[in-house]
């Protein structure tokens, strides 16, 4: 996805600029692409970037007037337009649709400069007056940056594989950052997959200097946030009235178009019904499947229409069944492993999302900030699929996961789960378009720390806020049959009716037991799936991995070089996947597992 690279020591120029290009060239994954390089062999630095194209970032590198300060920067940042006004008001020349303005802004403000800063972003400062480079993320650390230190200097990059494909020595998977991968669907801590392959952590600036040892600090600390007071019920939905439409405005501006994504839930409705859109200029479009229009889908329709907006729908079906492996081992390296590999529907559908604007708006991140959503945790899988001595790591996830929970709940989840968990799915994304979610906002964040104790646990200060800002929103109800004014009886059964088929569809693709899936096997003929499946999930991977995708899957885990790694039990996986194939067990779960780690090994450790 689009990033920053970069190599921070004492080499010479040619050598790091050849190697610079290697590196660079590992994060091209779209010919829409942008790309450059900025070498300063007398500051000691080698970096590059790779953007969308008229993108916020697309004007790098930027400069001061007098050339003495210089900033390559990837991402989005969501300021007040008070700061660019002021900027213009003491001479600054810059165009502030884009991000040449941030350099000017570092001048005026020093240090003070990161923490103005508000978006997912990561950024190389080159402040040539005062000879050092600086090195800085977003405090989330959604713009994220991998490194590697050694004799020959610093490594960096927004993608792992540059790292692997100059660094022999990191392409061997690091055991413990795979177990919590196997068990959390996620690396834990700042660490990596990867031997020697490090995370910088979210809210840092690490200063570099030719005369000096790196100073490794941060600017931002989740503390402060945490010891604010909580405000009243009546005066937080005041709070959160005033705030979220003052939000919102950010991140509906700019040049370039914008779409939005929609679900039957609260959070996408909650920017619909306050971003006052004039009829037809904010396209929408949801994602659905193959077996009938999904709840998603018929109730996006219904709240575009109230906002007078078109709506499209992308479906994920057989085209994207036929694409599956190549997709698949795309997603896998362009999120450098840590989307596993039903990101091949994420790849699919939102690259016919660009299609529609280049910039999709969502909900993403909407329950987890606004109703303290936790949603990722260790998960079972099939004992004696891995090798006993790669087990214990898997098993050691547990207890790693259970002592980072202890954390505040919503630091756990703004800090540590946006960033851990759900960055994977983010780098798929964004490799496609620029996605916007105004929830991850810093003063959004800042104003939920101060929420009434209980708040979270209801859904009604939110289903208020969309009546507030679009009562014909108000009076559709969401995907699990929720309504602000509920209709007595009516509105509890449809509720009841929403919860009963989602619990049925899960317990008939992802969730089904096994006892069940030889039953299901016996009535195949009968198509029992087309009851169950598409009416609130777009993607079903147990039906598609026992039918359309099973070749594919014998092709991979069956290959003798699958079945004999170090830390995979190859007899136990292919009883596994005969029997998934079969229709006699359910083992969704362990071939996602199964064929993510096989797919990392080969595209980025062998790199085949």
């Amino acid at each position: 996805m689009p990033g920053i690279v970069g190599i921070i020591g004492p080499g010479s120029e040619e050598p790091n600029r050849a190697v610079l290009e290697q590196m660079l060239n590992c994060m091209k994954h779209e010919r829409s692409y942008t790309s450059g390089m900025y070498v300063n062999d007398r500051a000691g630095l080698w970096t590059g970037w790779v953007c969308h194209a008229g993108s916020f970032a697309d004007c790098l590198p930027v400069w001061n007037e007098t050339r003495d300060v210089c900033l390559v920067f990837s991402g989005e940042n969501f300021g007040d337009q008070s700061q660019i006004d002021e900027l213009k008001a003491k001479g600054h020349r810059f165009n502030g649709e884009n991000a040449s303005y941030l350099v000017h802004l570092y001048e005026e403000l020093g240090f003070d400069f990161f923490q103005k800063l508000n978006g997912w972003f990561s950024g190389v400062l080159v402040d040539l007056r005062a000879d050092r480079v600086i090195l800085f993320n977003d405090r989330y650390g959604l713009g994220r940056i991998y490194y590697h230190e050694n004799a020959g200097g610093f490594y960096f990059s927004s993608e792992a594989k540059s790292l692997l494909k100059v660094i022999p020595r990191t392409r061997e998977l690091d055991l413990k950052g795979l177990g919590e991968s196997c068990s959390c669907g996620c690396v834990l801590q700042n660490r990596t997959l990867f031997t020697g392959i490090g995370l910088v952590p979210g809210g840092s600036i690490w200063i570099f200097s030719r005369s000096q040892k790196p100073s490794k600090e941060t600017y931002f600390k989740k503390k402060a946030l945490e010891q604010q007071s909580s405000i009243n019920g009546v005066d937080f939905y005041q709070k959160l009235k005033e705030t979220f439409p003052r939000v919102l405005k950010k991140y509906l501006h700019g040049e370039s178009r914008i779409a939005m994504s929609l679900t039957g839930g609260l959070d996408g409705r909650m920017i619909m019904a306050w971003a006052s859109a004039h009829p037809g200029t904010l396209p929408c479009f949801s994602f659905g499947g193959i077996y009938r229009d999904c709840s998603d889908v018929t109730l996006a329709r219904q709240v575009a229409k109230t906002c007078h907006q078109p709506h499209r729908v992308i479906t994920v079906g057989s085209e994207f069944l036929r694409g599956f492996p190549a997709l698949a081992e795309k997603a896998i390296y362009i999120s450098d492993g840590t989307m596993d590999v039903t990101g091949s529907v994420e790849l699919y559908a939102n690259s016919i999302a660009r299609e529609i604007a280049s910039i999709r708006l969502t909900g993403n991140y909407g329950s987890e900030i606004l109703r303290g959503n936790v949603a990722f945790k260790p998960g079972p899988l099939c004992e004696g699929l891995f090798a006993p001595e790669f087990s214990r790591f898997v098993r050691a996830a547990d207890e790693t996961y259970a002592d980072e929970l202890k954390d505040n709940r919503l630091s756990f989840i703004a800090f540590k789960q946006v960033p851990w968990h759900h960055y994977s799915r983010l780098a798929v994304e964004q490799s496609q378009l620029t996605l916007r979610a105004p929830y991850l906002d810093n003063e959004l964040v800042d104003l939920m720390y101060q929420a009434p104790p209980g708040l979270t646990e209801s859904k009604e200060p939110f289903l208020r806020l969309i009546a507030d800002g679009n009562p014909g929103l108000s009076r559709i109800r969401t995907d699990r049959g929720i309504l602000y004014r509920p209709i007595p009886v009516i509105t509890k059964v449809n509720h009841l009716y929403q919860e009963f088929t989602f619990k049925a569809e899960y317990a008939y693709d992802y969730g089904m037991p096994q006892w069940l899936a030889g039953f299901d096997h016996i009535f195949a003929p009968l198509h029992f799936e087309r009851l169950f499946l598409g009416r609130h999930k777009f993607h079903h991977f147990r039906v598609w991995y026992r039918d359309e995708l099973y070749q594919y899957l014998k092709d991979i885990l069956l290959d003798p070089l699958t079945r004999n790694r170090a830390y995979m039990n190859g007899s136990r996986l292919e009883k596994i996947l005969n029997d998934h194939i079969a229709g006699h067990r359910n083992y969704t779960l362990e071939i996602h597992r199964a064929l993510t780690t096989e797919l990392i090994q080969r595209q980025l450790i062998e790199q085949k």
